[in-house]
């Protein structure tokens, strides 16, 4: 039998494209795909994608590229340049394996893959086992970043004011979008009691409670397919102290009118995937149901808000 060759797909992973190129190779039946980059360059990513050549012809390739430029138009740029390279009987997983590194976020976070030993020199920090899989939520894109370190800010504020080690306490938190689920696990092992997570997209949910397993959580994470109705369904009737929501403006606008549903009166909200110049309108559309909300901070183009109830 003939080996299987391979047409690899390399371009820049710019962070304003990332995610919704992932997503678009993903829908088009492209779930090979891997974003590489040096944890001391985050900034510096390359997007890797794996082709089957014999789905693959010349044409269908062009068609691609046609397809993905569209994502660029979005946000005002041009798509960066892709270059194709012929691979024979390359075993994709393992060079996929291969782009990921342990990642240390903020102060006392380490995004690790599952396959790979925890290094010496990061044994104390608190570690998120993952297998990145074709979800969203690596740890790689800023509006992912942006979050994990307002979790941990959230749990040293909270110590702080009890007196104790870092800490959010014996929380319950809601995750909307929950990606890969690497946001619910953060804050489990910064003290967490559960998290109850909902993505639209079941690869995202199957990655959730798989990472949820390999970090030793999956008796206190659960994770359903659907949008907010569903999350609060898992919630029971008792919406959540801390939401958690990396999702893009206009679907955080779409839902805020259900947040009551998911997030207490008393809770705060942890709103990413916004861009700053998106941080008016959406400010205006949290105020008409009666929350408030406030940009508390900026990398680049993306934002992260605040949310908490007007009084």
């Amino acid at each position: 039998m003939a080996a299987l060759a391979w047409w690899r797909l390399e371009m820049a992973a710019l962070p304003e494209l990332e995610e919704s190129i992932i997503w678009k190779l993903n829908a088009l039946g492209i779930p090979r795909v891997a974003v590489r980059h040096a944890p001391e360059k985050p900034q510096d990513r390359q997007l890797v994608a794996w082709l089957p050549e014999i789905d693959w012809p010349q044409a269908e390739r062009q068609q691609l590229e046609h397809a993905l430029e569209p994502l660029a138009a979005t946000f005002g740029m041009e798509l960066p340049a892709i270059t194709w390279a012929h691979q024979v009987d390359e075993d994709w997983s393992l060079a996929w394996k291969q782009h990921w590194e342990p990642d240390p976020v903020g102060q006392r976070l380490l995004i690790l893959p599952a396959w790979l030993e925890l290094p010496p020199e990061h044994a104390d920090r608190l570690v998120i086992r993952m297998d990145p899989g074709s979800a969203f939520g690596t740890g790689s894109h800023p509006t992912t970043r942006l979050c994990l370190e307002a979790i941990e800010r959230l749990a040293d504020a909270r110590g702080s004011a009890a007196g104790t080690a870092p800490s959010l306490g014996p929380i319950r938190v809601a995750d909307l979008g929950c990606g890969s689920g690497i946001l619910g696990i953060a804050a489990l092992l910064q003290g967490a009691s559960t998290v109850a997570a909902a993505d639209t997209d079941t690869w995202a949910v199957r990655a959730t409670r798989d990472n949820a397993a390999v970090s030793g959580f999956e008796d206190r994470l659960q994770a359903a397919h659907g949008s907010v109705e569903e999350l609060a369904a898992l919630l029971e009737g008792q919406p959540a102290d801390l939401l958690l929501c990396n999702i893009l403006a206009p679907v955080i606008e779409a839902l805020c009118p259900q947040f009551h549903t998911v997030l207490a009166p008393h809770g705060v909200g942890l709103l990413s995937g916004l861009l700053v110049d998106q941080a008016p309108a959406l400010i205006d559309a949290l105020a008409r149901e009666g929350w408030c909300g406030e940009l508390a901070v900026e990398q680049g183009r993306w934002g992260l808000m605040m949310l908490h109830k007007a009084h």
